[in-house]
């Protein structure tokens, strides 16, 4: 299948309200790797350890597991479009914050209410542009899918260029672009027809009760310790400026993009869902491993390339959360999510302090550990995944508008 023809329309034929969606969510994914290349910078500019930079992505997380069971909640009985306009309000209020920060606990704060921001918009995203576009689902998911890789690609590389004059720029640009985004959508989009049914704030928890969904979610959260030690750990390793950090983070970006909305689901036709899965957190495995004990070009590279091996991951990870419970989607991945942000919290918290107990490497040995107890779950809980697996194709998560990164 043609990346830009999905056989129903082209992704480039859609109304002004599906490209102002697609254009916020661009900018919100941007915010996940936006202060990768400047936390050395931040560090030096607020007197903070890597520790309690790190923390900018343990707030920001733990606060967007946490939102998880708010934001189906929320957009059930506000509706899909005041829900993206109150998550952009956040995101826009409290980015703007942060480039005002006059301390490193400040600005963990700010980030932890931009997180709330971003989860609920993020979250009805997919939603929105799937309920409004032309051409089918498959042509709004893809849209979807490509504003992620997009978003994770330009992230780092507007960091670094902002960044490089002063580490506040980079917020207050994002707040600028997302009030741009608020406006848009407040003219282009009108609102959508709400769920037949209320969502709960438990009905993500209950959901988790089936052994499938589970057992992906406990497999996710070892694998994202993984990726987010290699997203908030790595630039203080590598100690580049801000503008080789974010061309670093660039190409992994561009990688991450293009093996999640193209490789994978040609790899999952041919092989399987669960053997690219195990294949790919293996490999991670040894990318990290080989990161953390290699020489600085060699690190370099690593970080890259571990941009194609997560980006195979994302995909086979959440279609299968999507597909194996017969909880209603948006609830399945609400669930999904709500155990797996945990990891990335956790990781940019405990990287720098076991670095701090041990060495620089341990750091990545134990993401490389985490990595492989990800394959593990998904070896030993094989048969609680194996028939969804097998019925799993790209198109699968296109039914009910949720498709592979309803984040």
């Amino acid at each position: 299948m043609d990346p830009i023809d999905t056989g129903s329309g082209s992704i480039l034929r859609q109304p002004k309200a599906v490209w102002a969606t697609a254009g916020a969510s661009v900018v919100a994914f941007m915010g996940i790797g936006l202060v990768d290349p400047i936390l050395p910078s931040i560090a030096e500019g607020l007197d903070a350890t890597a520790g309690q930079v790190s923390l900018l992505f343990t707030s920001y997380f733990l606060i967007t597991a946490l939102a998880m069971l708010v934001t189906g909640f929320v957009s059930s009985r506000i509706g899909g479009r005041k829900t993206l306009l109150l998550g952009l309000a956040l995101v826009v209020v409290f980015a703007g914050l942060s480039g005002t920060s006059g301390s490193v606990g400040e600005l963990v704060g700010f980030r932890a209410g931009w997180g709330l921001g971003n989860a609920l918009f993020v979250s009805t995203a997919l939603a929105v542009i799937v309920g409004a576009a032309a051409g089918g689902s498959a042509a709004a998911i893809l849209l979807y899918e490509s504003a992620l890789g997009l978003g994770m690609a330009c992230g780092p590389l507007v960091g670094a260029l902002l960044g490089d004059a002063s580490w506040r720029y980079p917020f207050f640009g994002t707040a600028a672009l997302m009030a741009i985004g608020f406006v848009c959508i407040t003219a282009f989009l009108k609102e959508q027809p709400r769920p037949a049914r209320k969502t709960s704030l438990l009905d993500p928890v209950k959901a988790l009760g089936h052994g499938g969904l589970a057992s992906t979610a406990v497999s996710a959260f070892f694998y994202n310790y993984t990726f987010f030690t290699v997203l908030a750990f790595t630039p203080f390793v590598l100690n580049m400026s801000p503008y080789r950090s974010g061309a670093v983070f660039f190409a992994w970006g561009v990688l991450l993009a293009v093996f999640s909305v193209i490789v994978a689901p040609r790899l999952q036709k041919r092989f399987g869902s669960l053997q690219v899965l195990g294949g790919s957190l293996v490999l991670l495995a040894v990318d990290v491993l080989v990161l953390g004990y290699g020489g600085h070009t060699t690190a370099v590279v690593c970080t890259v390339v571990s941009g194609a091996l997560i980006g195979v991951n994302n995909t086979v990870y959440t279609e299968l959360a999507l597909g194996v419970s017969d909880a209603p989607r948006p609830v399945a991945s609400a669930g999904y999510n709500f155990v797996r942000w945990f990891a990335a919290a956790a990781a940019p918290f405990f990287a720098p302090k076991i670095e701090e107990w041990s060495d620089v490497h341990m750091p990545f040995t134990v993401a490389a550990v985490t990595a492989v107890l990800g394959a593990l779950v998904v070896l030993v809980r094989r048969r609680a995944l194996t028939a969804e697996a097998e019925e799993l194709r790209p198109a699968h998560a296109t039914e009910d508008g949720v498709g592979v990164f309803a984040n």
